[in-house]
């Protein structure tokens, strides 16, 4: 390992050399915990004796070869105070983790499994102008294991089982890419990831090092890519995990003012060289040893301004150092998604670094995601006042390149699910969100659904609970399920929904001017053909609408009134619409979206 780099920031490998490496004979365990004199090694190899570590480069590395030692057999460090006591830690480089609440470090070989998706990994872009949905789900609750009464396995899944059950589901929906909520090892459930332990460890709740490699590779052999919610501004604060490591804070910031995040955890010091190759090497590992396609980098504004606030000033050393790991990553897996989730309107979020950006390649449009929903919580009597919420987002979409998400944090905490929050009565509810989809698919940017959206769920997210699937059994539902079925379908297959979104002449307002009686109409272009979206978002019927449109006919892709998916009149896919004088008479029932095709 390059030393100086180390301590500099500047590397992307420092797992290579700490943690737990195959050796001639047996494993050699190194960790660098400079503000100790001692370090033990206990495990399964030991009888849990305390083995003792030699210092290393300058007393702060410290290491020791053990030649019984084997993969799956479990370990920890043991830290010594000045005052001979000592707090055992996992290894903060180590690949694997027991089953939580117990916290040894596990020793993995993670040369036990090749790959077979080098066709993909070679054909794989950055989606800018190919179709990108994601399908955000966590994995304990998507779906969970009808257990068998001496069945021993916990409620959930392991990846490999995952695999047979996702990849299908995900084909026959539509959905090109998952999202998996953090997969880094966490001590606590209903943290769904975020508050993290280790680091470079697949949580064990779900299996092995080496499963995990399975179900990606799965997925990419059915041409599903695979991105990971990564967590890079703060760690739990359980004394077993990074928390004052050796005694002394070594990752976290040296007082609570700034060293303790909203959530109660320890924020990262992201001025430290050794924090910044610690985080730079844990995205490079999940992305080349794991193949995975992108990492969603959680709580950017955190890294932007001081606590998330711009009040409390530019964090220029958490700038820099995102700044040098996109330039790093980017550079090793130029075809990786880097994806920023940051609320904040700080500008060039997605621009290249060498311009003055921070060099991500897409940023969640949060404030869109807010317009829209609010706009369609209100009641429709009042929409006309409101009419803007859903034009003002075609403002600035240029400034970025953006994902539209609908993500877990909108299906929580009391916010109802997405079709709930849309107004109105349950069966109306419906209608509503039949047309708030299409409009979001034919929006420019890219898309992101959370889990149970796509059928309708009516219950909060709850980490304990694997989704509502019984719900399907009623028809409205699975009608709704229908159609998200065929509106994501038609997204992947019509380019003029995504060859275009960043770029001038993709995307044309034909009506953002009706605040009464609520009526939109835009079209979207690509390189081969024309798609026109057509909108009524008010609670009455428009018999006569009027769209205006240089075309000579227009046929239906998808209408969201159909009654075959639960709709107010039958289907009209497939029915061509002669214009006038580029005049075409539309009849836009209440709640409704029309989908064309140009001709």
């Amino acid at each position: 390992m390059d030393i100086y780099g180390f301590y500099t920031g500047k590397i992307f490998d420092a797992h290579q050399h700490l943690g737990v490496h195959k050796a001639e004979q047996g494993y050699t365990f190194r960790v660098y915990a400079p503000h100790t004199n001692r370090v033990t090694l206990v495990g399964d190899f030991n009888d849990w004796q305390d083995w003792e570590m030699y210092p290393g480069f300058n007393s702060q590395f410290h290491e020791v070869n053990v030649p019984l030692a084997k993969a799956g057999q479990r370990y920890l460090y043991r830290i010594w105070h000045k005052d001979d006591s000592y707090t055992e830690h996992c290894d903060p480089y180590g690949f694997g983790m027991d089953l939580r609440p117990a916290f040894c470090s596990v020793i993995r070989d993670l040369s036990d499994y090749q790959f077979h998706d080098s066709k993909w990994m070679r054909q794989r872009t950055d989606c800018k102008d190919k179709p990108l949905h994601i399908y955000e789900m966590h994995l304990g609750s998507w779906q969970q294991k009808k257990k068998k009464p001496d069945d021993e396995t916990g409620d959930f899944y392991n990846y490999e089982e995952l695999a047979d059950i996702l990849i299908p589901y995900l084909k026959k929906m539509g959905y090109n890419y998952v999202e998996f909520m953090p997969l880094a090892e966490h001590p606590c459930d209903e943290s769904w990831g975020y508050q993290n332990t280790g680091f470079f460890a697949p949580t064990a709740r779900y299996g092995t090092a080496k499963q995990l490699k399975i179900l990606i590779d799965k997925l990419h052999q059915n041409h599903i890519g695979v991105i990971l919610d990564f967590v890079l501004v703060h760690f739990a604060i359980d004394s077993y995990g990074l928390a004052r490591f050796d005694g002394m804070p070594l990752y976290e910031y040296p007082d609570a003012g700034a060293g303790i995040s909203e959530w109660g955890s320890y924020n990262f010091m992201h001025s430290k060289g050794e924090v910044q190759s610690f985080l730079q090497s844990s995205a490079c590992y999940w992305l080349e040893e794991f193949h995975f396609d992108g990492l969603r980098m959680d709580a950017i504004s955190r890294l932007i301004y001081w606590h998330g606030k711009p009040e409390c000033g530019v964090n220029n050393n958490a700038l820099n150092f995102i700044r040098n790991m996109n330039i790093g990553l980017k550079a090793k897996f130029p075809t990786c998604l880097l994806c920023a989730e940051d609320s904040t309107d700080y500008p060039k979020v997605t621009a290249p670094v060498w311009s003055g950006g921070l060099g991500f390649d897409y940023k969640w449009d949060m404030g869109y995601m807010n317009d829209t929903l609010n706009y369609f919580r209100t009641d429709p009597l009042y929409r006309f006042g409101n009419y803007d919420k859903l034009t003002f987002s075609m403002m600035y979409y240029h400034s970025e390149y953006y994902i539209l998400p609908f993500s877990h944090d909108e299906n929580v905490h009391g916010k109802a699910t997405v079709l709930q929050k849309m107004h109105g009565l349950y069966d109306g509810k419906f209608a509503q969100a039949r047309a708030f989809y299409m409009y979001n698919a034919i929006h420019p940017g890219k898309l992101l659904d959370f889990m149970g959206s796509e059928f309708g769920q009516l219950r909060e997210w709850d980490e304990s609970r694997e989704q509502d699937w019984f719900m399907l059994k009623y028809p409205i539902h699975d009608a709704f399920h229908h159609y998200i079925k065929k509106l994501n379908h038609l997204y992947l297959t019509h380019s003029a929904l995504s060859e275009r979104d960043y770029t001038e002449g993709g995307f044309e307002w034909l009506d953002c001017k009706q605040n009464y009686p609520c009526c939109y109409a835009m079209k979207r272009n690509s390189s081969k053909e024309s798609v026109i979206g057509v909108f009524n978002f008010a609670g009455t019927p428009q018999e006569q609408y009027i769209l205006h449109c240089d075309a000579k006919r227009l046929t239906v892709l998808l209408d969201s009134s159909a009654d075959i998916y639960s709709g107010t009149r039958p289907d009209t896919a497939g029915t061509v619409i002669e214009g006038s004088n580029g005049e075409f008479i539309l009849s836009l029932p209440a709640f409704s979206g029309i989908c064309f095709q140009v001709e």
